[in-house]
């Protein structure tokens, strides 16, 4: 897969964190980690398991409000914020553990991610009259693109339920998508996949940081999918932050080497 990054221009930071600490009941999730995020980059986050890269993804998107630290985003700087709020700001997230609403089918769960661009009131909508028919034709005009971007068409009307789980994520992916994020943080989008469902993964990450032009932070257990597709790549253990920088500087730091062979503690 390595020869299918495409070459593109990063921009100057977007995404900036700062200092950010996070703890449980004293327990340190999170300990003073400070790396921004460039326009255009795909960016990963990367450490064993416990490390705090899914609170990292948390501080960011509100679901956790750190301690201490904070998070800048287009240069407006955000120490307490929902989720709602962030995603209002054209942050958006996917989920290690599927959320989607199984019953449902494979369109209307990629129509839920068009909700914060919905502009009619609730009684419009469901009387599905005048501006409120013509927007939602509008909204699903996007969401068929979707659809046809990632290569879905014959399950459109599928309950996402009967899916095999690789289809899942990429339902999934589309759903975070339909909110047209400037950033897109995608919580392992590759566990449980296997190599063919993670190559088609890559490539659909890849073609929407170059098609979209969308900003990509991921976390990713498989480094071999890591040291393909990121730009950067920051190393976190027990919570703090021991590497940052391409991956080939990553791959090449002692500190990361030692955490991934269980030898730093």
């Amino acid at each position: 897969m390595s020869d299918i990054a495409p070459q593109k221009k990063i921009g100057d930071v977007i995404l900036d964190v700062k200092n950010i600490s996070l703890s449980f009941g004293g327990v340190n999730a999170l300990t003073d980690i400070s790396f921004d995020v460039r326009e255009h980059e795909v960016r990963a986050i990367i450490g064993p398991n416990g490390a705090g890269k899914s609170s990292m993804l948390n501080c960011i998107n509100g679901v956790y409000s750190p301690q201490k630290g904070e998070i800048s985003f287009r240069g407006r700087t955000f120490k307490h914020m929902n989720s709602r709020q962030v995603a209002e700001m054209g942050i958006a997230r996917t989920f290690q553990n599927l959320a989607l609403f199984k019953g449902m089918s494979v369109i209307d769960n990629i129509m839920t991610g068009r909700n914060l661009r919905i502009r009619s009131n609730l009684f419009l909508q469901a009387l599905r009259i005048g501006p409120a028919q013509r927007e939602e034709e509008k909204h699903r005009e996007f969401v068929e693109h979707i659809v046809d971007f990632l290569e879905i068409q014959a399950y459109r009307k599928t309950p996402v339920g009967q899916l095999p789980y690789g289809l899942q994520k990429r339902v999934d992916l589309g759903r975070a998508l339909a909110m047209e994020p400037q950033v897109l943080l995608l919580d392992e989008p590759m566990a449980g996949m296997n190599l063919e469902e993670k190559q088609d993964m890559s490539r659909f990450i890849l073609d929407v940081n170059d098609e979209f032009g969308t900003t990509i932070v991921l976390i990713e257990h498989d480094m071999g999918v890591v040291m393909d597709i990121s730009d950067r790549v920051v190393v976190l253990d027990y919570g703090k932050k021991i590497g940052d920088g391409t991956p080939q500087e990553v791959r090449a730091n002692e500190e990361v080497i030692s955490a991934y062979l269980g030898t730093s503690h």
